[in-house]
C-alpha cells in the first residue's frame, strides 16, 4: 500500500477491524519510511456497474463521486456523514444485486432523491437543483410543490 504522504510502498498494519457491516475491512497503517498514519479499506471485488450518463456516455459507477455530490448537497444541514455513507453503501448494494449491470444516472439520481427527501429537505433541494439542472425559480417552485405531496412507495428497498 502506497503512503499518501511520501509514496513509499512499505507500511505496517497497526489495527484491523470490520467495517460497513462486515462488507469491508478497515486497516490503520503506518508508513515505515515517514511514520505517517493512514487508513485503508478492503472490499470484495464486485462486477462493475456501468452508469449511462445523460449524453449517452458510459462510465463505471463511482461511490466516491456520488458521496462527494451528497456531501456538497448536505453541507451545513446537520446531516451526519455516516448517514450519507450508509445511503451510498445501500444504494451500491442494491445496484449490485440487480440482474442488469447498467443503470442510468437518472435512475441513480431519483433513488438518491427519495432517500434525501426523508433525511433533509434542504439537502433534497440542493441535490435536485444540480441533478435535475434547475434553470430558474420555476424549477425550484415546482420541486417545492411536489415535496408537499405524500411520499409514495419506491424507497431503496423497492429497487431491483
Amino acid at each position: 500500500m502506497q503512503c499518501p504522504s511520501c509514496q513509499n510502498t512499505d507500511s505496517r498494519v497497526l489495527e484491523s477491524r470490520a467495517a460497513d457491516g462486515g462488507r469491508s475491512v478497515r486497516r490503520r497503517r503506518e508508513c515505515l519510511n515517514c511514520e505517517f498514519r493512514f487508513t485503508t479499506y478492503e472490499r470484495v471485488e464486485t462486477v462493475p456497474i456501468t452508469v449511462i450518463k445523460r449524453n449517452g456516455n458510459r462510465e463505471i459507477f463511482s461511490r466516491s463521486k456520488l458521496l462527494h455530490g451528497l456531501n456538497r448537497a448536505c453541507e451545513k444541514t446537520g446531516l451526519d456523514a455516516s448517514r450519507l455513507e450508509t445511503l451510498v453503501e445501500e444504494l451500491e448494494l442494491k445496484l449490485q444485486q440487480r440482474s442488469g449491470r447498467e443503470v442510468s444516472s437518472a435512475e441513480i439520481g431519483e433513488l438518491v432523491l427519495v432517500e434525501l427527501k426523508q433525511m433533509s429537505e434542504v439537502a433534497y433541494i440542493r441535490f435536485a437543483s444540480v441533478y435535475r439542472q434547475f434553470r430558474g425559480i420555476d424549477d425550484f417552485v415546482s420541486t417545492l410543490e411536489t415535496m408537499n405531496q405524500k411520499p409514495g412507495p419506491g424507497h431503496l428497498a423497492a429497487v431491483g
